[in-house]
């Protein structure tokens, strides 16, 4: 007889484990620095060690967590200088994704991201920061969707899943109270069909604050 766990097919353990941490990382749930084990994870999500461990090997490639020469394993503790990187990276990614973006919206999205904005600032309001940052990524994602550019976004995702435990702690740095200025500018600037202010608006909502951090 087969156990629960023999029954959960490798490549759909792996998966699994790996969707879900992955998902965990993006959105600030671990802090930078947050050490990880393979048993724990295991443990976590009723695994063998085989899938625990092949969901690590491909974050770990994918920059999501970082494994040091004893085998210790942890997400990201970025320095100034690997920051600073990430930030011009969306500088450069996001800024041309929300330009191919322009011709192809429409005033329902319009209507999405402001919804979306809602739910921003109800996170903020009871202090969720995990909440903030997810619904911060399906505000710029939303967007960038409509310049139907999958192999640019597949690029940004990755930056944005490196950057995902530092933005967690920006969220706690910057003291938010309300939905990002710069959302509220994005918005204006689609509304006109501005292309420079849109640009610009989403350069500096997108890198200001990160850069912020590099500087200190």
């Amino acid at each position: 007889m087969s156990t629960p766990r023999q029954a959960d097919s490798l490549p759909a353990a792996h998966d699994r484990v790996y969707r879900s941490l992955r998902t965990r990382i993006l959105c600030g749930e671990l802090p930078p620095g947050q050490a990880l084990t393979l048993r724990g994870i295991a443990a976590e999500f009723g695994v063998s060690m085989t899938p625990a461990r092949e969901s690590v090997r491909r974050l770990v490639a994918e920059g999501a967590l970082s494994l040091s020469g004893s085998g210790r394993v942890a997400t990201p503790l970025l320095g100034n200088d690997r920051i600073e990187e990430l930030a011009a990276l969306r500088g450069m990614l996001e800024p041309e994704l929300s330009s191919r973006a322009l011709p192809k919206v429409h005033f329902a999205l319009i209507e999405r991201l402001e919804a979306i904005n809602m739910v921003i600032a109800a996170a903020v309001a009871r202090g969720d920061a995990t909440g903030y940052i997810r619904h911060n990524l399906e505000f710029h994602r939303t967007l960038y969707l409509r310049a139907q550019a999958p192999a640019m976004l597949a690029m940004l995702e990755t930056v944005w899943l490196q950057l995902g435990p530092t933005m967690r702690a920006l969220y706690a740095r910057l003291g938010r109270t309300g939905v990002p200025h710069g959302h509220r500018l994005i918005i204006e600037a689609l509304k006109a069909g501005d292309e420079p202010g849109l640009r610009l608006a989403v350069r500096t909502d997108v890198t200001q604050g990160l850069r912020m951090i590099a500087g200190e």
